[in-house]
């Protein structure tokens, strides 16, 4: 590691230094999303992925954060996911290599500990298209990409089509008396999708409790019969950054079908509700990401319902 920088784990009184170097990465790099300093506060409170081992902090002489790193695993999971930055004026230094070092060293770790029988240590990095330097510094470090995904938009502009939801089936507000009963469809929609790991509440409050969070332009569609979770679609907004896009954009972060329900339209219901919650909140678009190879067909879907491919991310694996 650079020895220009005090290296430690975060804590809160780095809160705002930290949200400010990821900003200022950000401000350069220009990527589809980025932590706040919401989402930091999070990560200092996990329990399951404890900030004092699994997360790192390169300080400067004048005590302003220059790059970090962190790393989160399920203690069933097959694989750890990293995170990092390092300030745009200290790129180049070695100083992203030598957080890749760390992150693998951490995951090693924490493999050790979990005792998994078999489980080889795997750690997992995000990183979009046009990125060519992270692709550079992970290619350098034996990464590989495993799977790509589409940043997929649909402009508002052009009307929404109309969908006829089943009639046994009603369509809701998504409120606090479902948070659990979407975990628990969630978890059994995505046991089928590539790289999902069961959420637990845990993992479940990270996305309740996301600072750009909309309940109000999130929906669930129940069983009239039983009250039981068909689908839902859970929706974000990011104010601040609509000024350096030059567009609104109303985001879905999940959407989910239980396999017992699909091919009843649920999905289609869902994302044709969020796009008309959008428009009424004055959003130019509404935006969602996919998995390219996703076994639903969803990529095919969100196609037909009118949305484009705009970029591209990949994540990228290596077993150590």
């Amino acid at each position: 590691m650079d020895h220009r920088l005090q290296w430690r784990a975060g804590r809160p009184a780095d809160l705002d230094g930290w949200a400010a170097l990821i900003a200022r990465t950000a401000g350069v790099e220009q990527p589809a999303w980025f932590e706040r300093r919401a989402d930091l506060e999070q990560v200092l409170a996990s329990t399951m992925n404890p900030a004092a081992a699994n997360t790192i902090l390169g300080i400067d002489g004048e005590g302003v954060a220059r790059a970090y790193g962190r790393i989160t695993k399920n203690p069933e999971g097959e694989k750890a996911i990293g995170y990092g930055a390092v300030d745009p004026g200290w790129q180049g230094t070695g100083i992203g290599t030598g957080l890749l070092g760390w992150m693998e060293s951490v995951t090693r770790q924490r493999f050790a500990v979990d005792a998994m029988p078999g489980a080889r240590p795997k750690l997992r990095l995000q990183a979009e298209e046009q990125h060519t330097h992270q692709a550079a510094l992970f290619q350098a470090a034996g990464y590989r990409i495993v799977r790509y995904f589409n940043e997929m938009h649909r402009p508002l502009k052009d009307g929404v089509p109309e969908v006829v939801l089943d009639a046994a089936l009603e369509l809701v507000t998504f409120g606090p008396e479902l948070h659990e009963p979407v975990r628990l469809a969630h978890n059994e929609a995505f046991q089928d999708h590539w790289g999902s790991e069961p959420r637990d509440h845990e993992a479940w409050g990270f996305v309740l409790n996301d600072p750009l969070a909309r309940p109000d332009l999130s929906a669930v569609v129940l069983e009239r019969a039983t009250g039981r979770v068909a689908g839902y679609q859970l929706a974000s907004h990011d104010a601040a950054i609509a000024g350096s896009r030059g567009y609104t954009e109303g985001y879905t972060d999940l959407l989910g079908v239980r396999r017992e329900f699909r091919g009843r339209g649920v999905a289609q219901a869902l994302l044709t509700d969020a796009m008309r919650r959008f428009a009424a909140a004055g959003m130019d678009q509404a935006s969602l990401d996919v998995d390219s190879e996703n076994p639903t067909g969803a990529l095919a879907l969100y196609t037909k319902m009118g949305y484009v491919a705009v970029s591209r991310s990949m994540a990228w694996d290596k077993e150590l």
